[in-house]
């Protein structure tokens, strides 16, 4: 928590914390974030124990899949693979889930899944930056399943205009559900359900919305401490006078379905 401390300290701190992976855990105390009431991870790993073939797109540093992995244990898919774009993310990612046997592929989040096609049974992704609904299809088997939570529309853009100003109405309704929807059915998918929920976050100092800014880089462009430094500061002020500045994500989950004919 942010005490006593100054809004430069606060800031410093906030721009030392290292960016690498999907761990959260560095927020506890700092910022808070309702989870979805279908709990992906858990939800993933029953998946898991049912597959031959999985493969997770856009793994981040893992952690995820690994959780996943060990709730699907003993049962758990004879081949599991993974792709991820951010070089410091596949180093963890390599580190973390190969003594389970992962197999992470270096692969830029816009490029082609660099498997064969109708590979795998079960396909999965958490908060992918895109879904490419095409490659999803062809690397699953006729009958197989894309199990995935995905960022909704206007995911905390309480902090992203707090930074940028209003958005326009086409940046607000981009990840809209019902679009990806339509989207995987174009590309010859099933979806099977879809649910989508808004979530209370709290940011309980600047040190927090600086790392989170830092870390998850497609909500602040080009975000840096210094460049914001202006906004940063009324932001502290606001904390100290009200205190959590309250945003809300946006989650939706998918199970989608292959036709077998």
């Amino acid at each position: 928590m942010a005490g006593n401390r100054s809004f430069e300290e606060l800031v410093a701190e906030g721009v030392a914390v290292p960016t690498e992976g999907w761990d959260f855990s560095w927020f506890e105390g700092r910022a808070t974030e309702a989870r979805p009431s279908w709990g992906y991870a858990r939800s993933a790993g029953q998946r898991l124990a049912g597959a031959e073939a999985a493969l997770d797109i856009q793994t981040g540093g893992g952690e995820v899949l690994d959780f996943a992995l060990g709730t699907a244990e003993p049962a758990r898919p004879g081949l599991v693979a993974a792709t991820e774009g951010w070089p410091p993310n596949v180093a963890k990612a390599t580190a973390l889930l190969r003594p389970r046997g992962v197999v992470v592929v270096a692969a830029a989040d816009d490029a082609a899944l660099p498997f064969a096609d109708e590979a795998f049974d079960l396909v999965l992704s958490r908060h992918p930056v895109r879904p490419h609904w095409d490659e999803i299809a062809r690397v699953l088997r006729p009958g197989g399943t894309y199990f995935a939570q995905h960022v909704g529309p206007a995911s905390v853009f309480e902090l992203v205009e707090f930074f940028l100003g209003p958005q326009p109405e086409e940046v607000r309704s981009a990840r809209d559900p019902e679009r990806e929807r339509a989207d995987a059915e174009a590309a010859g998918l099933e979806v099977a359900g879809l649910r989508a929920e808004r979530l209370r976050m709290e940011f309980h100092d600047v040190a927090a919305v600086v790392h989170f800014l830092r870390k998850v880089v497609w909500m602040v462009p080009g975000f840096t401490a210094e460049a914001y430094r202006p906004r940063l500061r009324a932001l502290h002020e606001q904390i100290e006078r009200q205190g959590p500045f309250v945003a809300h994500s946006a989650r939706h989950l998918l199970d989608v379905r292959k036709p077998r004919s």
